[in-house]
């Protein structure tokens, strides 16, 4: 049996959904999005989890990050979840939404 190895260059990643991660579903100025409808019909998803708290992501950012760095993690794909940047999908935008934004990508550079 042989053992493969990863190329030198080879970049280990992780990634997430805003939905499944973030939490603080109801803080700071963020809109409901189409999952918060969705997970509110009884029936649609197993015991009704939704994710209003996740992974709390929102709150736990600075030692998410430094999980990504203990683990050596060299790329980071993450969406967006518009109803916290722009909570009734149209108008001004949310500073307090686009603030955690920045925090996040200042934290991985």
């Amino acid at each position: 049996m042989s053992t493969y190895r990863f190329k030198e260059d080879f970049v280990w990643g992780v990634a997430t959904s805003s939905y499944q991660i973030e939490g603080a579903a109801h803080e700071d100025g963020r809109g409901p999005s189409i999952w918060d409808a969705f997970c509110s019909v009884p029936g649609k998803v197993v015991n009704g989890e939704n994710g209003d708290v996740a992974c709390d992501h929102y709150h736990r950012l600075e030692q998410d990050l430094d999980l990504m760095a203990d683990l050596g993690m060299q790329a980071y794909r993450f969406s967006i979840a518009w109803p916290r940047v722009q909570p009734d999908g149209r108008g001004g935008f949310n500073e307090k939404g686009l603030g955690f934004y920045e925090r996040l990508v200042d934290g991985l550079l």
